[in-house]
């Protein structure tokens, strides 16, 4: 397990280094294992992950924060040097009491939260609704300010200004503006964006954090933004150091390999003698 502290030193290491921070979505043994040997700081564990894993959609499986705890023991089994952030869906019903929520995942070996699924991301209409009967986005603030109290370390997806602010002010160790789904691959979001336009929307959501509080790092996440290459124009052109990678870790390359393997073996001729 990771202290908040600790897991603050290393990133301020990294940025002292020059070196872009990475927070790689994991959601098997196998991908977490491969995301740590190629250099990745810290794994987030996403119930989502497992749709993707299924050759699905990015999509909400099933009970997301029980699916979540489970991962946690397959992970944690192959990876002991980084730590592991585990996503957060706040708005279940079913866990109303989100100090004894944080008390689960911190005790199945999560060293830090994020607020996923998250209703920002959904749509005016279900995020009104959702909030009607107290199930809203308020709801993820008030998980990220519990794991402030808690000293627990925590990352906030926002995607619009005025929720950055609130996670700011609620303690969000780390803001990452989520600029849409990540397109690419045989899954991907086609939706058009540009890397400009992720970048406006990044330079408001970091603006917005920024007033609030002049220490809260800032990450980037999504839309346009699926390849390596993709970042060198966002931390060039914003104050993000580094990025949260899901699709982009843990689907977008295992298609790439898988198809690539397969290719490679079915394209092996028999000699003439078989």
């Amino acid at each position: 397990m990771f202290e908040r502290n600790e897991i603050l030193s290393r990133i301020a290491s990294q940025i002292e280094e020059r070196k872009a921070v990475l927070a790689a979505g994991s959601s098997c043994g196998l991908v977490a294992k491969c995301a740590v040997l190629g250099g990745a700081d810290m794994l987030v564990v996403y119930s989502t992950g497992l749709s993707r894993l299924m050759g699905l959609p990015t999509s909400r499986i099933g009970d997301s924060n029980a699916r979540t705890l489970e991962l946690a023991a397959e992970i944690r089994n192959v990876v002991s040097s980084v730590p592991v952030v585990g996503g957060v869906e706040a708005w279940d019903p079913l866990r109303l009491d989100l100090d004894a929520l944080l008390d689960k995942f911190w005790a199945a070996g999560f060293s830090g939260v994020i607020n996923y699924p998250t209703i920002s991301t959904m749509g005016e209409k279900w995020r009104e609704r959702r909030g009607r009967v107290g199930l809203g986005f308020e709801r993820e603030v008030e998980m990220i300010a519990t794991a402030r109290k808690k000293n627990i370390f925590s990352l906030a997806y926002v995607a619009r200004a005025e929720d950055a602010k609130a996670m700011t002010s609620a303690g969000a160790d780390c803001i990452v503006p989520h600029v849409g789904a990540t397109r690419g691959g045989l899954m991907g979001h086609e939706d058009g964006q540009s890397i400009q336009e992720a970048i406006r929307r990044i330079n408001d959501i970091n603006t917005a954090a920024r007033t609030v509080r002049s220490d809260v790092i800032l990450l980037c996440h999504g839309g346009a933004i699926a390849e390596p290459q993709d970042t060198i124009e966002v931390y060039r052109s914003t104050q993000c150091i580094g990025f949260v990678g899901a699709s982009s870790i843990e689907r977008i390359p295992i298609e790439r390999a898988v198809k690539a393997a397969a290719g490679e073996f079915k394209a092996v001729p028999l000699p003439r003698h078989h």
